[in-house]
């Protein structure tokens, strides 16, 4: 079997986990990087043992030795490079958030569907083993009545920002700041479990710059609620949980899934549902993507086009009610 030659767009920290995930999967390999500066792409290709260097998105979509991309850029470059580079046929494995807003993801999601390529977002929390016991088993929880998540984490850019420097994380030019850097990782999940909420509310901590330093959101389903919270301004080390009316189950991380239990009530806890031979989480995204790739689809059917839509129109329906707007929205 030939190996699928992925191609690195951009030259950054999770490039480079990305990179050390893919080792692990023999049914691909890093055929390319491309950065702004071809400078940049020699020495991170000399680091990574990468045969071909980019300048240019467009020259590497037109390349024979890529037969898909990872997207690493910033987010508001999402769109016009995925589409770019599915327009010559290549596989799009794009970080999450997928786009600035629904608009680029619905042309994204054409785009795919035309040239008949897989476009995935590399959300890589819901594609692990742990996450996907959840699904297997959740039933076995009873009713579920509330799902709760947190991921706050104080960001070290943020003191920069304090002191007068703001960094992307921060930029609204780069459709950057809470709910979608770190926020998505709270709302993704419950996206893949429970589907579109039917009401939204919303708070946020605006910040001088014109994103989001933090905020919480409540859900509301037809039998349940839901709850989010997520923070680059501040720390918490709460745990996320799904409670059901016969047990709960605990997820340590919500960006990493890497540890969950369940409890029945009685101060017991059942860790029979980790997955103890975990690998590496940027593994299970690749080897998500190769699967869908060979397997003839256009979609992960887990990260599939449905969940990433329906989880950009909830961060839209977020960023409407705290009045956070990107340079992205206003562009036709």
């Amino acid at each position: 079997m030939n190996r699928i030659r992925l191609g690195i767009i951009r030259t950054n920290k999770i490039s480079e986990w990305l990179i050390r995930g893919s080792r692990f999967d023999k049914r691909c390999t890093i055929s390319a990087v491309c950065s702004r500066s071809m400078e940049k792409a020699k020495e991170f290709a000399y680091e990574h043992d990468i045969p071909h260097c980019f300048d240019s998105v467009e020259k590497m979509a037109m390349s024979t030795d890529v037969d898909a991309v990872y997207i690493a850029t910033p987010n508001s470059f999402h769109a016009r490079h995925s589409i770019i580079c599915m327009r010559y046929g290549k596989h799009v494995l794009c970080e999450k958030p997928l786009a600035s807003n629904a608009k680029e993801v619905r042309k994204m999601i054409d785009t795919s569907e035309k040239y008949g390529v897989v476009l995935m977002e590399a959300m890589k929390t819901t594609v692990t083993p742990n996450f996907k016991n959840i699904i297997s088993n959740i039933g076995d929880i009873g009713v579920i009545r509330r799902y709760f998540s947190s991921y706050c984490q104080y960001s070290s850019r943020y003191d920069n920002f304090k002191t007068g420097s703001v960094q992307n994380a921060f930029n609204p030019e780069f459709s950057n700041g809470a709910v979608m850097d770190i926020g998505i990782y709270t709302i993704y999940p419950m996206v893949v479990l429970f589907g579109k909420p039917l009401e939204i509310s919303v708070s946020g901590t605006m910040l001088s710059s014109g994103v989001d330093g933090q905020g919480a959101a409540i859900f509301r389903y037809e039998q349940m609620d839901a709850a989010a919270i997520y923070s680059k301004i501040a720390n918490s080390y709460l745990p996320s949980e799904i409670q059901g009316e016969d047990a709960t189950i605990s997820i340590k991380d919500i960006h990493n899934m890497k540890e969950i239990a369940v409890s029945s009530g009685k101060n017991t806890f059942d860790t029979t549902w980790n997955h103890n031979e975990y690998i590496d989480e940027y593994y299970y995204e690749i080897a998500e993507f190769i699967d869908v790739i060979l397997s003839g689809s256009i979609e992960s059917k887990i990260n599939s086009h449905r969940n990433s839509l329906i989880t950009i129109e909830i961060i839209d329906e977020i960023r409407k009610q705290i009045n956070l707007k990107f340079p992205a929205d206003f562009i036709s």
